[in-house]
């Protein structure tokens, strides 16, 4: 359900929790965070809502794939790629936990802000060719990320001494209203009397070739979404956003991302499970969550009496194999579980969609509505849903601005934070090797593109000019 997030489902059920016996109650929040990562990308391939959060990358190749007439192969390479890697991230997480929380330990507020700007790049693929437009997109986006109480300084930006604005604009309604919304006025404005190509979902989950084809990309994207995951307060949104822009970096014909391409599925889902399993990392070894949901998981082992740290393994050391134990079968579960729940799902897109639309839209009214229970949030929704409706009508690529929602605050309040600490040295972030590696990377992946097409439009001049 859009909006619905695991992490809020988690904190609905905290509460039961505590009558629970305990090894009971991880099981349950844990099984419900693993699967929630997963289950986001059936409406964002379906129907280009996407469930949450982390399946926002999932759209930009998923609906595409599903508006072709593929919506079982989309859904089939989802599954796939979401419980592989899930497995790996486990994998991770129980053999490699003390390594990668002492790497995830030399990060600081450089290396955050050159991570963030690295993640913004996915802008070169994301705007279609089209750098400007999507560089404005990022700038709009990073705007919206100022809104409301200056995290650092405690002053007021933008809010007009409006009472809602002073927690900033939520990133639920600006992602729902922006692709959701926008989606169903679209969709009202086209003849349905013409028969709808997406009406029998079929999942095919195991097609060898498209398997074959898509390995590499799920393994590279695992141990990518693992790293991010790791990262205390990155997040698996951004380890799907920045594997897509890796995918598209390392692919031969990265032309074909954004019309249904099986990587572009392939990259977000595998990483966004990882990332998941990876956010476990620091929170079981050094009591630091790894994400929002982790940090509901963190309160729950507070709720429960436990300290999570390094003393939980010696304390607690059948809790915390116990929860691997679970996150294993949870991520097996979903490949038993998906094919006849997706089967059942899938019926609805059987529904006219003068009956669905306004049902979509009342979900997405419900799901909204919900995280902070704000009437004012339902109302930013619509805005964006009608702004994001106008902006597809003048081609505008409308995901650089969710990257720059997404990644403006970490990017603001590490930039400020480092420069605060350097005594306003920018040179700190190129003196320090991780995010002088990182931020020329960003670098070389901004220009890349430009430099790649003016190579190629010189060559191609230089051909026609022979041939004359």
């Amino acid at each position: 359900m859009p909006g619905i997030s695991g992490a809020m489902l988690v904190i609905i059920l905290l509460p039961i929790t505590y009558g629970m016996e305990t090894t009971t109650a991880f099981l349950l929040l844990t099984g419900i965070y693993a699967a929630a990562v997963f289950s986001g990308m059936i409406s964002a391939i379906l129907f280009r809502t996407p469930g949450s959060p982390e399946a926002i990358a999932t759209i930009f190749d998923g609906y595409p794939m599903s508006k072709n007439g593929e919506p079982g192969r989309a859904l089939g390479i989802a599954i796939f790629s979401s419980v592989a890697g899930g497995l790996i991230g486990v994998i991770f997480l129980i053999f490699l936990t003390p390594l990668l929380a002492d790497f995830a330990l030399k990060f600081s507020s450089p290396e955050y802000f050159a991570l963030a700007v690295l993640g913004l790049t996915v802008v070169a693929s994301l705007s279609g060719g089209d750098l400007l437009r999507g560089l404005i997109g990022v700038l709009i986006g990073l705007f919206i990320a100022t809104i409301g109480i200056d995290v650092l300084s405690g002053n007021t930006r933008f809010t007009f001494d409006y009472p809602n604005l002073m927690s900033g604009v939520g990133f639920v309604p600006i992602l729902i209203g922006l692709f959701a919304i926008s989606e169903v006025l679209r969709r009202t404005r086209e003849d349905h009397r013409i028969k709808n190509n997406v009406q029998k979902v079929k999942t095919k989950i195991f097609e060898a070739f498209i398997l074959k084809k898509i390995a590499g990309t799920i393994a590279r994207s695992s141990l990518l979404g693992v790293f991010v995951g790791v990262l205390p307060g990155v997040g698996a949104t951004t380890a799907a956003l920045l594997s897509y822009s890796e995918s598209v970096r390392w692919s031969k014909t990265p032309e074909k991302f954004g019309t249904g391409h099986p990587h572009g599925i392939a990259a977000p889902e595998s990483a966004n499970n990882a990332a998941a399993m990876g956010a476990m990392v620091p929170l079981l070894s050094l009591g630091i969550p790894g994400s929002a949901t982790t940090a509901v998981i963190l309160g729950a082992f507070i709720l429960h009496g436990l300290q999570p740290g390094p003393m939980l393994f010696t304390n607690e050391i059948n809790l915390v194999y116990t929860i691997f134990a679970g996150l294993i079968i949870v991520n097996i579960l979903i490949l038993v579980f998906a094919k006849p729940f997706i089967t059942m799902f899938s019926y609805t897109v059987k529904i006219s969609y003068t009956i669905l639309g306004p049902i979509i839209i009342i979900l997405c009214i419900i799901g909204t509505f919900a995280v902070r229970n704000s009437m004012f949030d339902v109302g930013i929704m619509l805005l964006f849903g009608i702004v994001g409706y106008y902006l597809e009508k003048l081609k505008f690529p409308i995901a650089t601005i969710i990257l720059g929602v997404v990644l403006g605050p970490m990017i603001e309040e590490e930039f400020r934070r480092t420069l605060q600490i350097s005594g306003g040295d920018f040179t700190v972030f190129f003196t320090r090797p991780i995010s002088a590696t990182l931020l020329s990377l960003a670098f070389v992946a901004l220009v890349f593109p430009t430099i790649k097409k003016w190579f190629i439009s010189n060559k191609n001049k230089n051909k026609s000019n022979i041939n004359f």
